[in-house]
């Protein structure tokens, strides 16, 4: 699991986070960069494959609870990613206030 750095693209930051993939929770990493946010899964998840976010597409980012079964909330441990065409992205991660920061610095969301 990698990403593929475009011409004058930059990393910002980078974990291993899950992916709510309707009741399946994929594992990967998670990869921040100035012109994107990057979803990789590992290869042996049922739904594997990659979402990628261009920062000027989110429109918001909150903190939600991690759901088993995408219904019965767990942990306060993940974070919303929606996008401005309404689609949005549930990322279970480590420190998901840094993550939150850091993703709407990138992309310029104000708080």
């Amino acid at each position: 699991m990698k990403i593929e750095l475009r011409t004058n693209e930059r990393l910002i930051k980078e974990s291993g986070a899950n992916l709510q993939r309707g009741i399946e929770t994929v594992g990967g990493r998670l990869f921040l960069t100035d012109q994107r946010l990057f979803f990789d899964t590992h290869s042996f998840n049922v739904k594997s494959g990659s979402e990628e976010i261009a920062l000027s597409d989110i429109s918001y980012v909150i903190p939600i609870w991690t759901k088993f079964l995408g219904v019965i909330p767990l942990f306060p441990n993940s974070l919303r990613v929606s996008t401005k065409q309404g689609k949005f992205f549930d990322f279970v991660v480590n420190g998901r206030s840094a993550w939150k920061s850091a993703i709407e610095l990138q992309a310029s969301i104000r708080v």
